[in-house]
């Protein structure tokens, strides 16, 4: 598998790798973490890269150049790899003040500014909506970085972290999510959406509320139904 097989993103992300790693090539990098990893390289399984991980990689394939690499330059390549690595000055600020009547609490998978553009188990951070019939509202922004550091090396326990990240929303928006993460977030009574192109969370949230206002596709009216009964069910 070569370099030019990769989606845009990864290669990208590959390369800023290379970048913190100067004595290793992008053909070697790949090479190797197709070894570790298997084929095709995903963003989940980039989301799981460590640098113990990276170092014994890089010793099965006799990159002594990655093997002995510092570990803050072997970490900076993993927060490339994982997609932390952009330089990030437009995260939105949320907008405090009251919840919004009869809203339904969406999280927005993001790497980038006010971006849908994450993977769930590769986004950096989660921008928590209220999305009402009459308006929206960023009401947090979440990091996932703490979370999942604290959940250990297992990509299982990390999901699981990101799951407990966002159980009080209703509606998860993602660009792509694999079918045991669907499950767990499921489970834990989120719908998610896929968005494959992404685009503005902002604008996305604008459509949804539209979307709240007029007529709700099934979907979502279920959505509505069931948070509603719940909330009824806690007075």
């Amino acid at each position: 598998m070569s370099d030019e097989a990769l989606s845009p993103d990864l290669a990208l992300r590959v390369g800023l790798a290379a970048r913190e790693l100067p004595e290793a090539e992008v053909q070697q990098l790949v090479r190797m973490l197709t070894g570790h990893l298997g084929v095709p390289l995903t963003a989940e399984k980039l989301a799981g890269v460590t640098s113990a991980g990276l170092r014994d990689a890089a010793g099965r394939d006799h990159l002594e150049a990655v093997k002995e690499a510092p570990v803050e330059r072997l970490e900076a390549a993993c927060r490339a790899l994982r997609g932390e690595a952009a330089v990030d000055a437009d995260i939105p600020d949320p907008h405090p003040g009251p919840p919004l009547p009869g809203a339904v609490r969406v999280a927005c998978a993001s790497n980038n500014g006010g971006a849908l553009d994450g993977h769930f188990g590769s986004c950096t951070r989660f921008l928590v909506y209220e999305v009402s019939p009459e308006g929206t509202r960023l009401a947090e922004v979440r990091p996932v970085a703490e979370a999942v550091t604290d959940a250990g090396d297992r990509r299982e326990d990390k999901n699981r972290a990101r799951v407990t990240l966002i159980a009080d929303c209703q509606l998860l928006y993602v660009c792509s999510i694999g079918a045991p993460a669907a499950a767990k977030v499921v489970n834990a009574g989120v719908f998610p959406m896929k968005v494959p192109d992404g685009g503005d969370a902002a604008e996305q949230m604008d459509q949804l509320s539209t979307a709240l206002a007029s007529q709700p596709p099934p979907w979502l009216a279920r959505v509505m139904e069931r948070d509603g009964a719940s909330q009824a069910g806690t007075h």
